[in-house]
């Protein structure tokens, strides 16, 4: 598989994205700069944080692509670095998941199970299906959902996050935000009366 690179006026509007949310972090954090050495102090806090975030957004990126099927080779040459160097810094993080809470493990605690092996492309077919039989998505990670037991059917859905206004929109019709997403997606469930037992949704 080819992937083309992206365009420099991406790649631009990547980085002054990036660099106007570092500055817009509060209403006078670049007007401060004229004046104040303090403002430096906070624009290099702002600035760890969206490096931090940017290095988050990699990492699942990563994940995502492994779990649409690349390899590791095609993802070092996108990131500029041998297969090995790609696998090295990145393949440890692949059992990182997102959970909404702790699993209980006491004798009424609810009975979990994990769905994998799991990709991008049939991720929403094994939730519905789960869906159907009452399982719910409580946490999540590179090619893994994991489940709950209830006693009624659910519904899931992703949403990229890029749409933050779908998301509220969502929310307003009953749909429960699980976990804070795996990049680039944010997951969603609901549950069903049982008469709509069948009519899960991806």
């Amino acid at each position: 598989m080819n992937s083309e690179p992206l365009r420099p006026q991406e790649s631009a509007r990547i980085r002054e994205g990036i660099a106007a949310a570092v500055l817009d972090v509060s209403a006078n954090l670049a007007d401060s700069l004229e004046h104040d050495a303090a403002g430096y102090l906070r624009l290099v806090d702002a600035s760890r944080v969206g490096a931090e975030e940017a290095s988050r957004l990699l990492r699942e990126a990563v994940q995502g692509a492994r779990a649409a099927g690349h390899s590791w080779d095609t993802i070092g040459r996108v990131l500029g670095v041998s297969r090995q160097a790609a696998q090295q810094r990145f393949s440890n993080k692949a059992e990182d998941a997102v959970r909404s809470g702790a699993s209980g493990s006491g004798p009424d605690a609810p009975k979990r199970r994990t769905l994998t092996p799991l990709t991008a492309f049939n991720e929403m077919a094994a939730l519905e299906e789960a869906g159907r039989d009452g399982w719910h998505l409580v946490g999540y990670g590179a090619f893994f959902h994991e489940v709950e037991a209830s006693g009624h059917p659910w519904q899931h859905c992703r949403m990229s996050l890029a749409y933050g206004g779908r998301q509220r929109r969502l929310e307003a019709e009953g749909w429960i935000p699980v976990g804070n997403g795996w990049f680039p997606w944010r997951y969603y469930k609901r549950p069903l009366p049982p008469a709509e037992n069948g009519r899960g949704s991806s």
